[in-house]
């Protein structure tokens, strides 16, 4: 069974009382059938071969509903009411981003009772400074830049008279939809019975928070700090808001300058081109690495400059620090000076009407009462292990304390956060997990846009060297899809990294209209283990630009008889060449497939006759 179970009666009582887990509630033996869960089936299970009068005999048993409200699953009804708990709460969470918010909603439906502490407002970073209201942004730029190319319109027989913008607009629509998700991420919470606690959580000792400045501690049997991070400014840079900004300033779209500095070309720098070149300004950006977008694959990278920089109103200085920067004031420009980024020496120094600091990340961890329980940061993240729990200053676990998202580092991603905050939740209620970070997708919702997954091609030659495996390479252009050349968006590379021997996936980049819906498919594929050899098998519709994903997979040239970790190597992965050859590893698990079904079956069968006999003895 699911579960244990243990039921109490008196033959003198009318009611009979039901314990699961550490729920109890009574139930009247004349009301309305209940929908309880005996070893794991819900009563209308029952209905599939009951005769009409036993149906119409159940019905005359009927319950008043207030006696068979507690039996909603705990998420839903008491957010897992710990009775006989010396805690406030199963789960505790400081920071209501995307990641708290995540851990939440899946710690509610593990039966938690959980809270969330939020210091400033729900959604965090990506709900109201990053990566929501930037698409809301983008979504005006890729429309205006198609509406402003003659030549895309032309082609597809369109004639637009000019286009324009008004700025207001456009930044109450980023604004809009940030309000709209805020309230939907609020609401979500609130309905599932987490208790939202305003104020700043700090750590005071061990399974304690303190809320705000008053004396108000909550406990917590397990706690997961979720702060998020901020935008880091170099030493040097004096931003002001308004000349000298940050992605949180240039969110609001306060102006549109004609000539905008933008230090750092990674995800942020690269969309804030784009919205800013759609809009009418130009573009410089300032790299201190010797290539733009230097986190993405070589090969995308120098793809993406061919179309995203080049034919745009955009110039670079790369291999150059921008070591002072000082605000436009008293009618004097925005001045920019700029270093070698190796040498050190005076390089340049740009005037502007305006710049953008891009150059990434750093953590939100300061006041959080780390010290209370030994912890030191890191360059300000918090250090976690494999499992998100939290490492103490002597390299000891901190008992019940964990952190996700950008607060630790491993991945600063809002999808990234979430998916560590499930983790959390699934280990605090007893199944271990441990996320694999090579599987989780990241984007660059420019136009088009840049999307990838796992290892860039010098990242797995690297690895594969180390290890001692070959790595191959299979491409295939957008050039080649109907969908693609439908929309008369052809620009596009799909890229694919992958093991020969065994069919093993170490990494796609996409380039491409779409791309970052597109990339799904190849997450999921290394998320799951699944091999190049059965993804050759799989059937997407037609036209659709899913079909990049389909011929890249069917380019890959895996060996005839690729291996399968674990597995003999005479053994043939479904779907191969060799699939008629009598195998025995194969004959073997398919009987045993065959063996687990019908005890499974015979399992099920037992369990439907034992709720039968459960239900006609209490309820008959």
């Amino acid at each position: 069974m699911q579960s244990s179970l243990s039921l109490s009666f008196s033959p003198t009582s009318s009611a009979t009382t039901i314990s699961r887990s550490h729920h109890s509630f009574p139930l009247s033996t004349a009301t309305k059938p209940l929908n309880l869960r005996f070893c794991g089936l819900r009563r209308e299970a029952f209905g599939l071969g009951f005769s009409t009068s036993l149906n119409r005999n159940l019905h005359q048993q009927q319950l008043p509903r207030s006696q068979y409200s507690a039996v909603v699953p705990a998420a839903r009804s008491d957010n897992g009411s710990t009775s006989g708990s010396s805690f406030d709460y199963d789960l505790l969470i400081i920071g209501a981003g995307v990641g708290g918010h995540g851990a939440a909603l899946h710690a509610v439906e593990k039966g938690l009772k959980t809270a969330i502490v939020e210091g400033d407002v729900v959604g965090g970073t990506c709900v109201n400074r990053g990566c929501v209201p930037s698409k809301a942004l983008l979504a005006v730029s890729g429309r205006m830049r198609e509406l402003k190319s003659d030549h895309h319109l032309k082609s597809l027989g369109l004639h637009v008279s000019s286009a324009g913008y008004d700025r207001q607009g456009v930044a109450d629509h980023a604004n809009n939809l940030a309000s709209k998700i805020r309230s939907n991420l609020t609401n979500s919470l609130k309905a599932i019975g987490v208790d939202i606690l305003t104020g700043f959580g700090t750590v005071v000792g061990p399974q304690k928070v303190k809320i705000g400045s008053s004396d108000n501690i909550v406990t917590a049997k397990d706690i997961i700090i979720a702060t998020g991070s901020v935008p880091f400014v170099p030493k040097g840079v004096e931003v002001d808001g308004k000349t000298v900004i940050t992605s949180d300033h240039a969110l609001k779209l306060e102006s549109v300058p004609e000539w905008i500095a933008i230090v750092g070309s990674g995800y942020i720098g690269l969309e804030f081109s784009d919205v800013y070149t759609a809009l009418g300004s130009e573009v410089t950006f300032v790299e201190a690495l010797d290539q733009l977008m230097p986190g993405f694959d070589p090969e995308i990278s120098k793809l993406a400059q061919r179309v995203l920089v080049n034919p745009r109103n955009i110039d670079y200085h790369t291999g150059v620090f921008a070591s002072k920067i000082t605000p436009a004031r008293d009618g004097k420009p925005v001045l920019i000076e700029l270093i070698d980024a190796k040498t050190k020496e005076p390089k340049d120094t740009l005037e502007v009407d305006a710049a953008l600091i891009a150059t990434g990340r750093a953590p939100f961890t300061e006041g959080l009462g780390l010290e209370n329980v030994d912890v030191a940061t890191q360059r300000g993240f918090i250090p976690v292990d494999e499992r998100m729990r939290v490492i103490d200053a002597n390299g000891k676990l901190v008992p019940h304390l964990y952190c996700i998202g950008d607060a630790n580092g491993k991945m600063m991603l809002a999808h990234a956060a979430s998916a560590q905050g499930i983790s959390v939740v699934e280990q605090v209620t007893g199944r271990d997990h441990v996320l694999n970070h090579l599987s989780i997708p990241a984007a660059c919702f420019t136009h088009p846009e840049i999307s990838m997954v796992g290892l860039t091609e010098p990242q797995a030659r690297e690895k594969g060297e180390k290890e001692g495996f070959e790595v191959s390479v299979a491409k295939t252009s957008f050039k080649a899809n109907t969908k693609a050349l439908a929309e008369n968006e052809g620009e596009g590379l799909a890229k694919l990294i992958y093991r020969p021997d065994n069919g093993e996936i170490l990494g796609v980049h996409i380039f491409g209209l779409h791309a970052a819906d597109l990339i799904h498919e190849a997450s999921n594929a290394i998320a799951l283990g699944t091999r190049i050899q059965d993804l050759k098998l799989a059937v997407h519709a037609h036209p659709t630009l899913s079909e990049v994903l389909d011929e890249l997979f069917k380019s890959a040239k895996v060996k005839e008889h690729a291996s399968i970790p674990g597995l003999p190597k005479y053994y043939a992965p479904s779907g191969g060449r060799d699939e008629h050859i009598q195998n025995p590893v194969k004959e073997g698990n398919h009987m045993r497939e065959i063996t687990t079904g019908l005890i499974m079956d015979i399992r099920r069968i037992l369990l439907v006759l034992i709720d039968f006999f459960l239900y006609i003895f209490f309820f008959w």
